[in-house]
């Protein structure tokens, strides 16, 4: 028996000319965005104090294919296509009968998947004439992303980022400082939004809808600035999706075909990226699971609603549908920042409550397990957020060899580690622990969904 291809490489020339539009395929129409003020479906004009007509256009088209500008595409070429690997590594370690793979978005130049979405949306404000662009972060991987696209476009940026990241990864405000951008930590003083906050509550931790709400503030303030977000909305998610199509790509060049695909998922770029592009095929009637991984402290997948809700804390984002913690919750303060958002993307969400889409749930201790795993077997040590994939990889293999079964595994390895060694030396010395939300909270903040 030969040995497996470990590394699946595609040129330059491979790399998509297209995103993918997963609303041309749904069954059923994606559901309307409310105006925050009104509650009434939101116009075009709605959105233009915050984003550009052309990624206005690409939030509610119906088109399947939507082509990417030749100069995002050759920025793109600086990392992609990225490989696929194949963990034998980690099979071996899991005595599995299943193939276990995966796409590597780490090497991009900013670490993470996040720049797929921020050159495009650089790109679109540039051509709009923006000068500026506001955005949040939590673990900072999109920060640091939308830095660097806004130096390649020369744009200013300016980024409120969660206060526990901001604490606990100094070294992500020091990467997007190299590349120009003035870092914030939130919930601050600068915005009435942030300092409605930091009345009631002087040592909130912040989340990813307080940070919002302050870039919202920010961006509408000033003429020469447009906000910018890397998750969640579907131009983003339609960004994304050139990580499957690549993966997709791949893994037909060695004649296999994923069982089931797994992202992380918070608000749900990283996992639509890697899954849409396979649910298009699962709308044709192929057989593949695909399967959200989320942490168990802010579990909007598992645990929370599927309703009309706020954006952000402080109600200035449009209302959309989604499965929901209330936009007033605040998840604890657990390693990884990135998933820390009480909301998910309105697609993934609605795809998900029409059965199309599953999602699992895992604590910090049992993903920095797998972490560990994957990086004594792959030698490759992965971000928290993508640890979360990497559990439910670890979670399939060992069923498909309770079960006798060979199974192929897909999942996507968002980004690298290295700025959160700081989590693994918790980990490693045992002070690491699963950090539960509060029950009350999330009661109490569920009762605030808007009244649609």
């Amino acid at each position: 028996m030969s040995e497996p291809i470990r590394k699946i490489m595609l040129d330059e020339k491979s790399i998509p000319t297209a995103w993918y539009n997963v609303q041309a395929d749904m069954p059923n129409p994606a559901e309307p965005a409310l105006h925050p003020g009104t509650l009434q479906p939101l116009g075009p004009a709605d959105l233009t104090p915050l984003f550009p007509m052309e990624l206005i256009k690409q939030e509610v088209s119906t088109e399947r294919w939507v082509e990417i500008p030749e100069e995002v595409r050759e920025l793109y070429k600086q990392w992609r296509p990225t490989p696929v690997y194949r963990a034998t590594g980690l099979e071996k370690l899991l005595d599995t009968p299943a193939k276990i793979y995966y796409k590597y978005e780490g090497t991009s130049p900013a670490g993470s998947h996040k720049l797929n979405t921020a050159l495009p949306q650089a790109y679109y404000n540039k051509a709009a004439g923006i000068k500026r662009l506001a955005t949040e972060t939590g673990a900072g991987q999109w920060g640091s992303a939308l830095s660097l696209a806004c130096t390649f476009f020369g744009l200013e940026c300016v980024v409120y980022m969660v206060k526990v990241s901001y604490n606990q990864k100094p070294y992500r405000k020091a990467f997007m400082q190299v590349y120009g951008a003035e870092v914030i930590p939130s919930p601050s003083m600068r915005t009435a939004s942030g300092r409605q906050v930091l009345e009631l509550n002087p040592d909130s931790p912040g989340s990813l809808g307080i940070a919002i709400s302050e870039a919202v503030e920010d961006a509408v303030s000033r003429e020469d600035t447009n906000y910018a977000l890397g998750s969640v909305l579907n131009h983003v998610i339609l960004h994304q999706t050139v990580i499957g199509l690549e993966a997709k790509a791949q893994l037909a060049m060695v004649d296999e075909y994923p069982d089931v695909v797994l992202g992380c998922c918070g608000g749900g770029s990283n996992f639509a990226g890697i899954a849409f592009p396979f649910l298009a095929d699962r709308f044709q009637g192929k057989k593949v699971r695909l399967v959200a991984v989320e942490p168990d402290a802010c579990p909007t997948l598992t645990k929370g609603v599927y309703a009309y809700d706020y954006g952000d804390l402080a109600k200035l984002t449009p209302v959309a549908k989604m499965y929901t913690l209330g936009h007033d919750f605040i998840p604890p303060g657990f390693h990884s920042g990135g998933l820390r958002y009480h909301g998910d993307s309105p697609l993934v969400s609605q795809l998900y409550h029409e059965g199309f889409l599953e999602a699992q749930a895992y604590g910090q201790r049992t993903i920095f397990e797998a972490a560990l795993a994957f990086a004594r077997s792959e030698g490759i040590i992965p971000a928290p957020e993508s640890a979360h994939a990497i559990a439910g990889a670890i979670a399939e293999a060992k069923a498909a060899k309770e079960a006798g079964e060979a199974r192929t595994i897909l999942f996507c390895l968002s980004g690298h580690g290295i700025f959160d060694l700081g989590a693994y030396e918790a980990y490693l010395s045992g002070g690491l622990k699963d950090v539960p939300y509060s029950e009350e909270a999330l009661a109490k903040s569920l009762n605030n969904l808007p009244k649609v």
